[in-house]
């Protein structure tokens, strides 16, 4: 069973690094300049933790009044189809809920628009490049 951790503890940033290392940096060839940013610190993690294993992770980065981007969202290919991608994101939906927020955003993968369409986040503005992947915005609120 999964068990989802959060916070910003260095040991908890480390096994959410392990995960993005995988997905991002290995598989999608992301430069790790632009995947290990200085905003880390500043930045609620998520990771979700199988057999001691960490598999699954998203970070959460106030941006305003009420609002907050999720970043960082990723399964390790193993562990895909599980649902561990859909139970982060409602954990950081309920924290984001309980401190006070009312609408977050983030930036997806063209490959993962349905994945967050299929959990209420709605795609606006154009299309545009993130470490030449292409991305969407999109949006929940409540």
């Amino acid at each position: 069973m999964l068990t989802i951790e959060h916070g910003n503890e260095p040991m908890l940033i480390e096994r959410a690094r392990q995960v993005r290392e995988l997905v991002f940096i290995q598989e999608q060839g992301i430069d790790t300049a632009l995947e290990y940013d200085d905003l880390d610190p500043e930045c609620l993690h998520f990771v979700g933790i199988l057999n001691d294993e960490p598999v699954a992770t998203a970070r959460l980065r106030p941006i305003g009044a009420g609002v907050a981007k999720v970043e960082r969202v990723a399964t390790v290919r193993d562990a895909r189809g599980n649902g561990y991608g859909r139970d982060i994101m409602l954990e950081v939906e309920q924290v984001a809920k309980r401190e006070g927020l009312t609408e977050l955003k983030l930036g997806a993968q063209l490959t993962a628009l349905s994945f967050y369409e299929r959990l209420g986040y709605e795609a606006f503005g154009d299309e545009f490049l993130d470490a030449d992947i292409p991305h969407r915005m999109m949006k929940k609120t409540w």
